[in-house]
């Protein structure tokens, strides 16, 4: 057979044999091991290339199939197994070296032609891939550096295409678009979820792209598959040409390569990329793809352009003669001419993308190559840091002017290019396009990026750059500042953005345009998008911030009210003072000097009087004069200019009231401990304010006589002139609505004026006893000397105002005048002050006004200066409500009822409106009444509570009558007439006890009533009921109860629209657990004077029988029915335990409803379950069962509240006793039927298998409670009368329990029933006189524990479950051993020691191991006999051993830290801490610290960290509290693995910017440092064992530290926890942690102990003086 195949290589040389055989042939030659050729592999790799080079050199000639097939063969061979195992043999195999320049040629044609190539694109880049995948292969393109150049130009070029192609007809980003991804671009970050957010708009049909030939788009799929191969690729080739061009040994060689061949694909490639700009049929690309070709291109890039070789080229171009003598390196000569200049000319050089990406591309690459510059040179040492700083600005200065932003003046004005672009139709021009607002956020972009990066770096010290270099940085700032200001652009984000860097650089910078920046960035920025308003707030705070520290603030708020004052523009302005802007003055304030707080609202003072009220004045003048010169148009004219500038200096007038009433809001009060002189300054201060409004405050009158004159001139002018009337009345209602705008304005900051001065003025005076207040009424008001004015006179002459801001400013002053009152008036119970107080309480209120405040939600953000008609009812709402305790007592009657109406109204729109979103942080009506239904205001105000009580009742009942029930009508008429009165709860009461026998007069509700009913219910729980009084309870609790017992919904919606009559049961739940919560009111002793406690029990118990009987029921849910059980079963528990606690006929209340529950017709209701369930024989059972599940319900609970209070009394205990008996008897039967139904029809879809064991535990419980009870000639062996049951049940359960999935409710009552059942048998076996030897307490105790073990191992059990299981087995744990034997006991730990096999864990079968472990945790707590106690920790070394062992082994697996390394440790420290003086050796506890060391604790999820950290945690608190004598030798390993918690939260709580952890996982962190700072102060407390070790403590710390920046709320935690550790530091420790720590943490270390004795050790000193 060898000699058959011998002459392959001679066919396939000859020119006879056809080629489709020889590549046939050739197949056959590589596949078959019988083919001996010599070298068989590299002939046929040479006869196929050759075969390919020959074609394309036109020397042979083929079919296309032929060369397709040639091609595919190739890479076949390229990509065999065999040939790389070759290779990796150390076989050598080669190929030809044209074949490079073959492939190059062929990625060169396909750039070229269509995809209607010869030659499939995707067969090239296979043929790439294979070439590159080995060295051996690969040599053909990197033993020469020119070829890789080529290839790697050629495939970016490619995928830039690739990318482009969908865009070329789709139109330009909008700014807002371009401003979102640029944002990311220029911060280099990796692309995130910017692909699929940019893709959706893109989308175009295929017809709407006529210039785009269809052979230009491949079908879909083949599309995907190319692009993804090519990007493949093409990471595999940056990949080998970066390898290439590290090796490469001339510098700049390469930079020449790169440049000229590379840098503008590369760069555009990269934007491509990381911004998304590219479209739906390439959203496959994988992120890290993207991200790892970026990573590739940006290592190129930097290493090419930027290599430390270059570093003297860079300084002979960028660094001026004068600062580069002497400092040339010899080499300097032989290095590049102008790498700056070579860089830059290529990036603004045209053509190499499309011209609408030029700008977005040039720009962002800037930001790039900036960012690699300071990475490469900006470090340096010693003297040469500053020159390399310097190095790195003279860097930036070059880059800066490319954005064309007419920094130097070399370019046009853009905001005149933009002009001319605006005009022009046409298309734009490359040079041209920047003009648009697109461009200019880009090139804001840019400039920002740039400026952060020169912060961050650090090239810019003032101090260096005065001294020695003559200011240049500061020049060059400074005009970029001055670029900013001539070419404003408020509405980009960036601008502002820009403006806070230069700020944070140096606030010089901007200090001479100060009056501009303020007037441009935030008096005069009108733009009020969300994102603007951000930056511009971020960028206020700064500058508020700088001047603050710079204690320079009067000097920037003397700057800010000379803006203001300016004239003002065209548009009118913004408000002064947002909500967040007044945030942060009050921050900055507060961190003012007091003089300095009273220079600027003493400046602003100044202004008010200098600036406004002269012009004022100077108005009316002018408007006297022109009355008297006649009208005209001339005269028309001067009224409206002098109308404009009325409106001007009444909007300046209320700009500087507003500020001025934020500042003196924000200062810090006087108190005692002022200092005269600043008290005497602010009363001077105030005075001087007083003066200001005594001078306002007539001026209003003036205006309003003002108004009227020009009103009657304008009327009389049709008489002189000859125009007529009609013309004329436009010009009187836009004058009239002129007049109003200014004398609204200034009459609101005249108030405003006012209110500041008696608030601040009272504030003073009660805090300060130096200060004297200043009689605020002494401009005529004379009732005022009497002190019981509640509204000053002047106040009151003042014209009723339609300005909502005047009347909430008129109601505080009220407000305030009414706390004067009461302050100053000895008794103001007095007549005169009682009936001012009542009325100023009713100005306040304004029933009017109130009436329409619910009528619409309404938002207000809380700032008096923004309060207007849209947000006036809710600043009303919000006065009454935080001032009630102040209005209510001088309300009347009727007014507090519209109060309370108002409160249950709006909390009514709440409970409908509930999905509506709201501002964050704003305030409505509906919220405001929900904060004051929660606090503990409402009930220490009788009156309106009770009103409150009152609105809800007659809400309830005014739904009730609009319900269909002629019978019920006259019944609710006589309570409503009736109300709290004695004969109208009897009426109630007799309906609700007929009703609930006989369903008679029941009221039909509509779904929105029951919707409204459920609604009233929610607000009424929100109420306490020991607030309410006697007539409110009962009358609330009689409703509530005529609701339960005669209501029901109407048949028609339950037969149209059953589903929903399943919200029947939920609304019956919520309905009795208000009941519930009503029984344990204080004043309920009212309500049993009306209706009995057992006529209580049997009315709700009857009740839902009936209303079950009658189908109400059958749609329920299961989930909501057994809601409506535990409801019910709380109602009986609340109503017994009521009984017997307040001792209210008790024998003769509860035997009434025991006798209820055990009669006859109870009897025969379970015997119709069960014969309607044989009946029936459905899935859904029918109402009778359902009956039979509420009566269990009833017969347990009540069981158990009379068990539960057995034990008080020997005669209470015979009285429960016997009624135990007789309920119990009854629930045995009850059991039966359900379970004979249960196996007919399986009613489980309606109650839960977990009820009928409760109900069971309930009976066994109750059972073994009687016997309990001391009863004389009782035999010692009474049998449990169900033993037989419960048996049953028992052998079920163990059978079932863990034999498949269950429900976790099922596992958990079972489990408790297994306890209650267990007890019960050790408790007849103690009783029994004939000693069986406890063989069946053996078995069953072994068979419980089995179970247990295989429940806690069974498959189906997450981790979740298994810690929800853990309370349950713990209980069931706890009765197993608290009196078990030696050898039962030992069984157990027979049974643990075989669970601890590691080769389990090995095997992959942790759960077996973890059972185990769980029942040591809970094994280690349990209350054990004295022998059994003694053999567990006789044992508990080699448990802690095998523990130690098992956690070292899972935590190599992170996959296994939450399910079993976390519950390892967790039973670990439970043994330590229950051990403390039980386990001798202190070498097993170290052992412990030695597991721990290897926990991870990094790269975990949030949660998993959280339970990861808490567990190491809790483990070293149990150890430094339990075994203090084991830190005597332990401290160091202790000291470890407490230091990997401090470093891994410190790397965890690290600041990340705008991405990274969600607000949940911020909490997780914050509360890992919380527990920090905790064990911080317990080793602290027990300084003995650590003293020698707090400096290494501290070392550690700030070693981490200078690692990371901490978020602040972390910090703060870790900063006072280290506090406590240097507490113990000696000064010998302070001294050598500053001589031995490094240089950048000896400055970390500095700082934390600058403030350690600023704060911290002042603070302890000062404490210390007072302790003994």
């Amino acid at each position: 057979m060898a000699a058959i195949y011998s002459g392959i290589h001679l066919k396939l040389k000859s020119p006879q044999t056809p080629w489709e055989d020889k590549l046939k042939l050739a197949r056959f030659a590589w596949i078959s091991t019988q083919c001996l050729l010599p070298n068989k592999e590299q002939v046929l790799l040479d006869w196929c290339t050759h075969a390919l080079t020959g074609w394309y050199n036109q020397k042979v000639e083929f079919s296309q199939n032929v060369l397709e097939g040639l091609w595919c063969y190739l890479d076949d061979l390229l990509h065999s197994r065999k040939l790389h195992t070759l290779l990796k043999q150390g076989k050598t195999i080669s190929l030809r070296l044209n074949m490079a320049q073959l492939l190059l040629e062929r990625l060169q044609e396909w750039a070229c032609v269509d995809s209607k190539s010869p030659l499939c694109a995707s067969t090239i880049l296979s043929v790439c891939q294979g070439l590159l995948s080995s060295p051996a292969l690969s040599s053909v393109f990197t033993t020469k550096y020119e070829l890789m150049v080529s290839l790697l130009a050629k495939l970016c070029s490619l995928a830039c295409r690739e990318l482009q192609q969908p865009l070329l007809t789709s139109s330009p980003l909008m700014a807002e678009s371009e401003d979102e991804v640029m944002t990311e671009c220029l911060k280099t970050q990796p692309i995130s979820d910017l692909v699929p957010s940019q893709v959706e708009p893109v989308t175009e049909s295929p017809r709407d792209q006529p210039e785009l030939d269809a052979d230009k788009l491949p079908s879909k799929p083949k599309e995907n598959l190319q692009s993804a191969t090519l990007f493949d690729v093409l990471l595999q080739v940056l990949t080998c040409y970066l390898s290439v061009q590290r090796q490469q040994a001339n510098p700049n060689r390469v930079f020449t390569m790169v440049t000229n061949q590379l840098i503008q694909t590369l760069v555009l490639l990269r934007h491509l990329l990381t911004s998304g700009e590219f479209a739906p049929s390439h959203t496959h690309l994988r992120l890290q793809l993207c991200r790892d070709i970026r990573i590739k291109i940006d290592s190129i890039v930097q290493l090419a352009l930027f290599p430390s070789e270059h570093l003297t080229s860079y300084k002979e171009e960028l660094l001026p003669s004068k600062e580069d003598s002497g400092k040339r390196g010899p080499g300097g000569a032989k290095g590049l001419l102008k790498p700056v200049s070579t860089i830059l000319s290529k990036l603004s050089a045209q053509g190499y993308c499309e011209p609408a990406l030029h700008y977005s591309v040039k720009s962002n690459t800037l930001s790039l190559l900036f960012k690699f510059f300071l990475e490469s040179y900006a470090k340096g040492r010693g003297e040469n840091e500053e020159a390399h700083r310097m190095l790195c600005f003279y860097f930036l200065t070059r880059l800066v002017p490319i954005l064309d932003i007419g920094l130097d003046g070399q370019s046009s004005s853009p905001a005149k290019a933009d002009q001319s672009v605006s005009v022009s139709p046409g298309p734009k021009s490359p040079s041209a396009s920047f003009c648009s607002p697109e461009s200019w956020s880009l090139a804001l972009l840019a400039v920002e990026s740039l400026l952060s990066q020169a912060l961050s770096a650090g090239i810019y010290n003032v101090a260096a750059d005065r001294i020695r270099h003559g200011e240049v940085q500061l020049n060059f700032y400074g005009a970029v500042g001055q670029m900013l200001f001539n070419q404003a652009q408020s509405s980009i984000p960036a601008w502002y953005r820009c403006l806070k860097v230069l700020l944070s650089l140096n606030h010089l910078i901007l200090e001479p345009d100060l009056d501009e920046l303020l007037s441009s960035a935030w008096v005069n920025s009108g733009c009020m998008e969300a994102r603007v308003q951000r930056a511009r707030q971020a960028m206020v705070y700064s500058l508020l911030q700088t001047y603050t520290k710079l204690r320079q603030l009067p000097r920037l708020f003397s700057e800010l009210l000379s803006v203001i004052c300016q004239p003002a523009l065209d548009h009118p302005r913004p408000p002064l003072l947002s909500d967040g802007t007044s945030a942060m003055l009050r921050t900055c304030l507060l961190d003012t000097p007091p003089s300095q707080g009273l220079e600027i609202c003493s400046s602003v003072l100044e202004s008010i009087r200098r600036y406004i009220p002269p012009e004022l004045v100077k108005e009316e003048r002018g408007a006297e004069k022109m009355e008297i010169d006649g009208g005209g148009e001339k005269g028309t004219n001067k009224e409206l200019n002098i109308d404009q500038e009325r409106d001007d200096a009444s909007l300046k007038l209320f700009s500087l009231s507003q500020l001025l009433h934020v500042v003196l809001f924000s200062l810090k009060t006087l108190d005692n401990a002022s200092p005269l002189p600043i008290v005497r300054k602010s009363q001077g201060m105030m005075e001087e304010m007083q003066q200001v409004v005594e001078e306002l405050l007539p001026l209003l009158s003036t205006k309003e006589k003002a108004v009227k004159t020009n009103t009657s001139s304008v009327q009389k002018t049709p008489r002189k002139g000859k125009k007529n009337l009609d013309q004329k009345e436009p010009e009187k209602l836009s004058e009239s609505k002129t007049g109003t705008l200014w004398e609204r304005n200034t009459e609101e900051a005249a108030l405003l004026l006012k209110y500041t001065l008696v608030e601040v003025d009272t504030l003073f005076h009660i805090h300060c006893t130096k200060y004297t207040p200043i009689d605020s009424a002494r401009s005529g008001a004379q009732s005022e000397a009497e002190g019981c004015a509640p509204v000053p006179t002047l106040l009151e002459s003042l014209p009723p105002s339609c300005s909502p801001m005047s009347c909430l400013l008129l109601k505080l002053l009220t407000l305030q005048q009414m706390k004067k009152v009461l302050l100053d008036t000895p008794l103001p119970s007095e007549p005169g002050a009682a009936v001012l107080l009542s009325k100023a309480a009713q100005f306040i209120l304004v029933k009017s006004e109130f009436e329409v405040s619910l009528e619409g939600e309404q938002v207000w953000d809380g700032q008096i200066g923004s309060v207007n008609a849209d947000s006036y009812l809710v600043a009303h709402w919000y006065l009454i409500t935080s001032n009630l305790p102040l209005i209510v007592p001088y309300l009347s009657k009727d007014d507090v009822g519209q109060v309370a109406d108002a409160l249950v109204s709006s909390l009514l729109s709440r409970q409908t409106d509930k999905g509506t979103d709201r501002p964050p942080g704003c305030l409505t009506v509906s919220a405001i009444s929900s904060q004051l239904l929660q606090s503990p205001v409402l009930i220490e105000l009788p009156s309106l509570f009770s009103a409150t009580v009152h609105s809800l009742t007659q809400s309830i009942i005014g739904v009730l009558k609009d319900a269909p029930a002629p019978t019920v009508c006259s019944t609710l008429l006589k309570f409503q007439e009736k109300a709290n009165s004695s004969e109208g709860n009897k009426t109630i009461v007799e309906d609700i006890l007929a009703s609930s026998k006989t369903g008679e007069g029941v009221v039909s509700l509509t779904h929105a009533q029951s919707q409204t009913l459920a609604s009233l219910l929610q607000i009424l729980t929100h109420l306490n009921p020991d607030g309410m009084n006697s007539e409110d309870l009962s009358s609330v609790f009689l409703l509530l109860l005529f609701i339960l017992t005669s209501t029901t919904r109407q048949s028609e919606q339950m037969t149209v629209n059953p589903p929903e009559s399943g919200d029947d049961a939920v609304f019956l739940a919520n309905l009795l657990r208000t009941l519930s919560c009503l029984l344990e009111g204080r004043n309920f002793q009212s309500v049993l004077k009306l209706i009995h406690g057992g006529a209580l029990l049997q009315t709700v118990a009857s009740s839902l029988l009936w209303h079950s009987n009658n189908g109400r029921f059958r749609a329920t849910r299961n989930p909501d029915w057994l809601d409506l059980i535990k409801a019910v079963q709380a109602y009986i528990k609340c109503s017994v335990q009521l009984i017997i606690t307040r001792k209210s006929s008790v024998r003769l209340n509860l035997d009434q409803f025991v006798s209820y529950l055990t009669s006859k017709e109870m009897a025969s209701r379970q015997i119709l379950g069960r014969s309607a369930a044989v009946m029936s024989g459905k899935a859904d059972p029918g109402a009778s069962v359902l009956s039979v599940h509420l009566l269990l319900a009833l017969l347990s609970s009540f069981c158990q509240a009379l068990s539960s209070n057995l034990g008080k009394s020997e005669q209470m205990d015979q009285t429960l006793k016997q009624m135990l008996t007789r309920t119990t008897a009854s629930l045995g039967p009850a059991v039966e039927s359900i379970m004979n139904s249960q196996t007919i029809s399986q009613p489980a879809s309606n109650l839960g298998q977990a009820f009928v064991v409760e109900v069971v535990t309930v009976m066994l419980q109750c059972e073994l409670s009687s016997l309990s009870v001391k009863e004389e000639n009782r035999p010692k062996d009474t049998k449990l009368s169900q033993m037989s049951l419960y048996q049953g049940f028992c052998q079920q359960i163990l059978k079932e329990i863990s034999s498949a999935h269950r429900p976790m409710d099922f596992l958990v009552s079972s489990l408790q029933f297994l306890s209650a059942f267990y007890k019960a048998v050790r408790t007849m076996e103690e009783r029994r006189e004939e000693k069986t030897g406890g063989r069946e307490l053996d078995e069953l105790y072994m068979r419980i524990l089995q179970t247990v073990h295989r429940l806690l191992t069974a498959s189906w059990l997450s981790s979740n479950d298994v810690c929800e299981l853990e309370p349950a087995v713990d209980e069931l744990l706890r009765h197993l051993v608290e009196k078990s034997t030696t050898g039962q006991f030992n069984l157990l730990l027979l049974l643990i020691r075989e669970g601890l096999d590691t080769g389990q864990l090995r095997a992959g079968n942790y759960k077996e191991v973890l059972a185990a472990v769980i029942i040591i945790k809970l094994l280690s707590g349990c209350q054990l006999p004295q022998s059994c106690s003694k053999a567990l920790w006789l044992f508990a070394p080699q448990i802690i051993s095998a523990m130690v062992f098992l956690v070292r082994s899972s935590s190599q697996d992170v996959s296994l830290t939450l399910p079993f390394t976390v519950p390892t440790v967790m039973s670990m420290t439970s043994l330590v801490r229950h051990g403390e003086g039980l386990i001798t050796n202190p070498h097993h506890v170290i052992l412990v610290l030695g597991a721990l060391q290897s926990v991870p604790l990094e790269h975990l999820t949030p949660p998993v960290y959280q339970s990861t950290f808490l567990a190491v945690h809790e483990a070293l608190f149990a150890i430094i509290q339990c075994h203090p004598q084991v830190m005597l030798n332990a401290a160091p390993s202790f000291l470890n693995v407490f230091h990997r918690l401090v470093a891994s939260i410190m790397q965890e709580g690290r600041q990340r910017g705008d991405v990274g952890v969600t607000g949940a996982d911020n909490d997780v962190y914050l509360q890992c440092s919380r527990l920090i700072e905790r064990m911080y102060s317990h080793i602290a407390a027990t300084a003995e064992s650590f003293t020698a070790l707090s400096a290494f403590m501290v070392a550690q710390y700030v070693t981490e530290l200078q690692k990371v920046t901490l978020r602040p709320d972390i910090k703060l935690h870790l900063t006072e926890g280290i506090y406590r550790i240097l507490d113990l530091c000696m000064e010998q420790d302070t001294k050598f942690l500053t001589a031995g720590l490094q240089m950048g943490v000896r400055e970390v270390f500095n700082e934390l102990y600058g403030s350690y004795t600023h704060y911290h050790k002042a603070q302890r000193q000062g404490e210390d003086k007072y302790t003994v």
